[in-house]
């Protein structure tokens, strides 16, 4: 039955056009977007954990980047304590030669008296952006290396690492005077045992350092791990969207035709009467 009052074929073909029309705006938003879930809307569950990562991702590397930071102090105070490991093992050689017969001592404590100060220039100058980690009393410090999430409680992780003190070891070779001296073999003994602390010192930051390193890393890789995950969560396939925005587009050209023709219909019933 034709009816002028309502045209169930015209209000068919537009509720069609208007499903085609907002799937073909949902894939164009796509297309220009590159996002699939860009809202709350779009996938509540799945917007919420992208989110919460790259939350997790852009801490990971604000963390990183205060990690170089560190990095770069514990790489200067390294340097300096080589330097002054160098200079303490140049010191023990010349005691070590001042125990042979005929030396002329005060010679010797010229030389010693020059290494020292070259140990004082040393660690004065191995400080980073004011960050002094080789004089002083030692100091632990601490660190944030990440954050973490187990069992949904959030935490900040952490690492320790000592300051050397290698002011230490300049007052002490400072205090050996070969021309005064009444045993040259523990003057020997006292250049011995700090450099041996000299030796520890630059172990102690050649392991911190190598320890931030290796974090840095982690990190990194931790971050792109995370930028991945979100990306296979949240991104288009832009292949597949490719096609569906052809697809719907010619669905589109197709149910505005057919509502042309629905709409046509009420003119047909005018030739009845004709």
């Amino acid at each position: 039955m034709s009816s002028i009052l309502t045209n169930s074929s015209a209000m068919v073909a537009l509720s069609t056009l208007s499903m085609v029309n907002k799937s073909l705006n949902e894939t164009q938003n796509r297309v220009s977007t590159g996002l699939q879930i860009s809202t709350g809307k779009d996938n509540a569950a799945y917007f919420a954990i992208s989110e919460t990562m790259k939350g997790d991702s852009g801490m990971f590397k604000a963390i990183n980047e205060g990690l170089t930071s560190t990095k770069n102090s514990v790489a200067t105070a390294r340097l300096g304590a080589e330097n002054v490991q160098q200079l303490t093992q140049d010191f023990s050689e010349r005691v070590a030669f001042a125990q042979g017969s005929g030396i002329d001592l005060a010679d010797v404590q010229l030389e010693l008296d020059s290494l020292v100060t070259q140990i004082g220039t040393a660690i004065s100058q191995a400080t980073f952006n004011g960050e002094d980690l080789v004089s002083g009393a030692v100091v632990t410090q601490t660190v944030v290396t990440g954050i973490s999430r187990t069992g949904g409680t959030f935490a900040a992780t952490t690492m320790t690492f000592d300051s050397v003190d290698l002011g230490a070891i300049q007052t002490a070779l400072a205090a050996v005077d070969l021309t005064t001296s009444t045993n040259l073999q523990t003057d020997l003994a006292t250049a011995e045992t700090q450099l041996g602390l000299a030796i520890e010192a630059v172990t102690s930051l050649g392991v911190t350092e190598k320890t931030i390193e290796g974090q840095q890393g982690f990190l990194d890789a931790l971050g792109d791990t995370l930028d991945s995950g979100v990306s296979s969560m949240v991104d288009a396939d832009m292949e597949a969207e490719a096609a569906r925005l052809q697809a719907l587009q010619v669905q589109q050209q197709l149910a505005t035709q057919s509502l042309s023709i629905a709409n046509q219909a009420p003119q047909n019933i005018l030739s009845l009467f004709r």
